[in-house]
């Protein structure tokens, strides 16, 4: 996978890049100052991009940057379905702090 990157200057001068990076199935980073702001992925039927979308759903989720109901949506996948795929990943669903686990498990007890 191709991935360009664009700065918020050269967006603003040629958008259409953007578009036709994406028309030949390559990814823009679009910088601001330098730092990465924005990541397009196209959206293909192909199964490179599918795998593609689904572990960036999958490392955003597990990075706490995003919802399991958000990496489902970009993923392409129900919520059943990406839960058990970061089931698979090794990935947590469940995440509690240890205060919350503590209360978990004394009311599990009583």
């Amino acid at each position: 996978m191709t991935v360009h990157t664009l700065t918020d200057h050269d967006l603003r001068r040629a958008p259409d890049k953007m578009l036709a990076d994406a028309s030949r199935g390559e990814v823009t980073v679009v910088t601001v100052g330098g730092r990465p702001m924005m990541l397009t992925v196209p959206l293909t039927d192909d199964t490179k991009t599918q795998a593609a979308l689904l572990e960036l759903a999958a490392t955003l989720y597990d990075r706490e940057l995003i919802s399991l109901g958000r990496a489902a949506r970009i993923a392409g996948l129900s919520y059943a379905e990406m839960s058990d795929e970061l089931g698979q990943r090794n990935i947590a669903t469940m995440r509690l702090t240890p205060a919350e686990l503590v209360r978990e498990l004394a009311a599990l007890g009583s």
